[in-house]
């Protein structure tokens, strides 16, 4: 069996690579700006953990083998202007949108879009950056520098955030994760928790939007899709071609992780159904110092990313499951101390959403 390449050596990356270890397939996440050599085989597999890349030795390698899955879906939804055309072509329900021109002017977008616009870089600006308000009654202008770079959103008034992650081989074949419940705060994810019964009623029309867009890219691997439940339907916010945060839970919370799955899907190796095994709750770790007391609660399983610690970066996540909601409950409630501001809001509000036990 051939490697799997990784582009990129970031914490996803490094995920696949530990999830494949127990099936002894070889993954090798690449550095872009590596100086060595990247000498690849003929029966190779090339996969990305991130959907832009700049041009270097490293990437153009990889990029050129012909096992590169996935290669063309990468650019077309790595722009918010090719995946935002795609959901309308596919009839996939998303916020009115349009294109900003080289002359388009906020008035005319009010007036397409309502009194709130939000204007979304086209390329990167993931966990609230590349972003920017357009509010009529602030009279509010299009950036400089953002004509020609960016669409603008018709802003959503929505109940929650959820997410779907599916998985499809390469004979067709699809699998789906449970509906994940996710909090968003300044634009990153700071909490999911999955499976929640009363999200059940969403799963068919999740999987069939996700399913749709798989069939149709000829997809191979997981993808994430982002989306808003609007009263008693979803509505997509973006895709991700690539393992995502609101997925990480799976890693406790099923028997096959989704960094497992896409593992499974490039390297050709069977699928099968992921068996959840309870209630899972993933806290991601935001620019905060490591504490070694997290391992000391039960069912808190630490991913520590190795990373600097900077104001507004992802540096881990901690995955717990528990089979009764007690015993989550009591973990939940020994973790919530160890945390500073503004963590305190995100327990509670993962205490407010999980069920009652």
């Amino acid at each position: 069996m051939g490697k799997v390449w990784v582009l990129g050596a970031g914490q996803l990356g490094a995920m696949m690579r530990h999830a494949a270890m127990p099936l002894s397939i070889e993954v090798q996440p690449v550095d872009f700006n590596q100086s060595q050599e990247v000498v690849l085989a003929e029966e190779d597999v090339v996969t990305a953990e991130i959907e832009l890349w700049p041009e270097t030795p490293a990437t153009q390698t990889l990029a050129a083998h012909p096992n590169f899955a996935n290669k063309a879906v990468f650019p077309r939804l790595a722009d918010r202007y090719t995946q935002k055309q795609l959901l309308d072509e596919l009839n996939i329900a998303t916020a009115p949108w349009q294109l900003v021109c080289e002359k388009t002017e906020s008035e005319s977008l009010f007036s397409a879009l309502g009194d709130t616009v939000l204007l979304k870089r086209r390329t990167g600006g993931y966990d609230g950056r590349g972003q920017f308000w357009l509010k009529q009654a602030e009279a509010t202008a299009v950036p400089e520098g953002w004509h020609n770079e960016a669409i603008a959103e018709k802003k959503i008034p929505f109940d929650e955030e959820v997410s779907i992650v599916g998985v499809r081989d390469r004979e067709g074949n699809m699998f789906f994760y449970p509906l994940t419940l996710n909090l968003h705060v300044n634009g990153i994810l700071m909490a999911s928790i999955a499976p929640l019964e009363r999200l059940g009623k969403l799963q068919k029309e999740a999987e069939g939007m996700l399913r749709k867009l798989l069939s149709s890219l000829d997809y191979v691997g997981v993808m994430a899709m982002e989306c808003f439940r609007v009263g008693d339907h979803l509505m997509v916010n973006e895709l991700a071609p690539r393992v995502h945060n609101s997925g990480h839970w799976t890693q406790a919370g099923t028997s096959i992780s989704q960094f497992e799955y896409h593992v499974r899907a490039v390297a050709g190796l069977p699928l099968a159904n992921a068996v959840v095994k309870g209630q899972s709750v993933m806290i991601n770790l935001i620019g905060v110092a490591r504490d070694n007391r997290w391992i000391g609660v039960d069912a808190a399983e630490l991913y520590w990313y190795g990373k600097e610690v900077r104001e507004g970066r992802k540096v881990g996540h901690i995955n717990l499951t528990q089979p009764s909601l007690s015993a989550l409950n009591s973990a939940l409630g020994k973790l919530k101390p160890m945390f500073p501001e503004p963590y305190p809001q995100v327990f509670e509000w993962v205490e407010k959403n999980l069920p009652v036990s």
